[in-house]
């Protein structure tokens, strides 16, 4: 089977990047990427590449290369799904906010959408790639409805999850570890979509980097990987707040224990905790679906990943209020930093939203700068937690477009993204116009310390007792 039109719904994260590189490498094939939201579409099709909705290293490049040869983003749905051979999912599918599993389980309410509309629309047999983060057994429903709702048309269904890390989206694209596609692989049928979907990334990726699977494997295989990444984060960040305790560095632990070829240095790198839509979402997720099974002790187990992350964050807004005399009612304090991880401008769960939260209860002024955040977002975030009124959160954070004016007067700074460009100010001229005794809380441990200790700063950093 030879796929030579492709429909994408979603054009997020996930979607948008990974149909750029798609028909970046295909150019035979047809890449339609439909989205309800119009302003979305109407920003990828921008001929400013600067305005993509997604900043990307590399991004840009893909985009500019393929869009208009055999890239297209439209809101035209249906016709999207009735042309096309193989259709990915790439919707949201958040934690559920409501109804049972609130708080944990996974919101199916889009992907559900997803599958009706195509069941309605399409007149063709159809290969339907999950590309969204989606719980195991997923596939079934989505098949259920595909098969009870269509037109006698047959179905596909395909697990394809992504393993993209934001800020290098592009870059593990092009170089994947891995491509995983389960399937239906006890039926001919079966075997032919999962070849079909093979083939289309062996354009460019090994043949023995294209793993095949059944679908449930495949779909617990995403929740398991972001949990575990996810897990080695938050033992890192539990022995940083031993470290401060003993005088024991974090940075030489991991690197002692990195160096063990059993363990490795991959994500041993201690912060004020994880941010991103996958890891806290999979693993909430994971929990769910363990104590519907009854698998309590499981369950307990990967929760405390989350608990243990969510300490992090608190420890690090406590230690602010703290040094600073256990109250910063009316005091300046300057982020450098809102995305939740460099080199990308998504911000859901940073671990700055929660920091910002708990340091606006005791009522401080808080004034941001992230080269790559828009303040319509900063605000949305905080507004999301409902603790105060939108009124509150406009007149406590203020949004900065220069650094060395968001810390001008300031109190204290915290560094809550490793953005390479902190490293790189002129940290003397800081100093110069706060306030001193002048602070420096480097959640992420990315600043020469010794020298801004040199230059006069009060320094205070993750696994570090100085």
């Amino acid at each position: 089977m030879s796929i030579k039109n492709i429909c994408c719904i979603g054009a997020g994260y996930v979607g948008g990047p990974t149909m750029a590189v798609i028909a970046q490498k295909c150019p035979e094939i047809k890449v339609n990427v439909v989205d309800i939201n119009p302003q979305r579409i109407a920003d990828w099709n921008d001929e400013n590449l600067d305005k993509l909705p997604i900043f990307e290293p590399g991004l840009k490049e893909v985009v500019a290369e393929a869009r208009g040869r055999n890239l297209f983003f439209s809101t035209d749905i249906e016709k999207g799904i009735r042309e096309a051979e193989m259709i990915f999912i790439s919707v949201n599918t958040p934690t559920k906010t409501y109804g049972k599993g609130k708080g944990m389980a996974a919101d199916l309410k889009f992907v559900e959408l997803c599958a009706r509309q195509i069941a309605e629309v399409a007149t063709e047999d159809k290969i339907v790639v999950e590309k969204s983060t989606l719980p195991v057994r997923t596939a079934q429903a989505i098949k259920d409805i595909l098969d009870n709702v269509g037109n006698g048309v047959k179905f596909q269904i395909l697990s394809n999850p992504e393993f993209l890390a934001e800020g290098t989206a592009v870059n593990d694209l092009h170089h994947a570890d891995r491509v995983l596609i389960g399937g239906d692989i006890a039926t001919a049928e079966g075997r032919k979509a999962m070849d079909a979907l093979s083939d289309i990334y062996a354009h460019w990726l090994p043949k023995e980097r294209i793993l095949q699977t059944n679908v449930w494997s495949s779909e617990l295989s995403k929740l398991t990987a972001n949990a575990f990444l996810a897990q080695r984060v938050s033992s890192i960040n539990a022995l940083s707040a031993l470290c401060e305790k003993t005088e024991a560095d974090i940075d030489e632990v991991a690197r002692a224990i990195g160096s063990d070829s059993r363990i490795g240095q991959k994500f041993l790198k201690s912060s004020v905790g994880f941010g991103g839509s996958c890891f806290q979402k999979d693993i909430l997720n994971l929990v769910y679906i363990c104590r519907s099974l009854g698998l309590q002790e499981v369950a307990d187990y990967w929760e405390q990943v989350i608990i243990l992350n969510d300490y992090q964050k608190r420890r690090f807004a406590d230690g602010i209020i703290a040094t600073l005399n256990n109250t910063i009612s009316g005091k300046k304090i300057t982020f450098f930093g809102w995305a939740f991880k460099k080199d990308t401008n998504d911000t859901r769960e940073s671990a700055a939203i929660y920091v910002a939260d708990h340091l606006l209860d005791d009522q401080g002024s808080i004034h941001v700068y992230d080269p790559k955040v828009r303040p319509q977002q900063m605000y949305a975030d905080l507004n999301y937690l409902n603790t105060r009124s939108e009124k509150e959160n406009e007149e406590f954070l203020t949004v900065c477009t220069d650094p060395y004016e968001a810390a001008k007067g300031a109190h204290a700074i915290a560094v809550l993204t490793e953005w390479d460009e902190f490293k790189t100010y002129d940290w003397q001229r800081i100093y110069n116009n706060m306030l001193k005794p002048a602070h420096i809380f480097d959640g992420r441990n990315i600043l020469d310390h010794k020298e801004l200790i040199k230059i006069g700063f009060k320094v205070r950093a993750i696994g570090k007792a100085y």
